[in-house]
């Protein structure tokens, strides 16, 4: 019992970075904004339509009467809506 063990634990080992990678990747990918495309906030308000996507993938949108550019890095998809993990509020103390 105690060889299988070892087995089993040299297995895992072996593996774990390349888990890390994957998990890594997968973590670090983030959506595609369009123009047009709905946005929602990080409890699943609607917040606004996307009115453009800047070169480095942020998105703009006009909310409060005003312009707010939504950053990439915060942008992904929740069950099916492009979501922001911004509150509404952090949006518009950015302005």
């Amino acid at each position: 019992m105690n060889k299988t063990v070892s087995v089993l634990l040299a297995s895992l080992l072996m593996t774990a970075p390349a888990l890390a990678q994957t998990a890594a990747a997968t973590t670090s990918s983030h959506a595609e904004a369009k123009a047009g495309q709905m946005l929602n906030d990080v409890d699943g308000r609607r917040l606004a339509q996307i009115d453009q996507v800047d070169g480095d993938g942020s998105a703009e949108i006009i909310i409060d009467g005003h312009v707010a550019t939504i950053p990439a890095t915060t942008l992904s998809v929740v069950n099916g809506h492009l979501t922001t993990s911004l509150k509404k509020n952090q949006i518009i103390a950015m302005q």
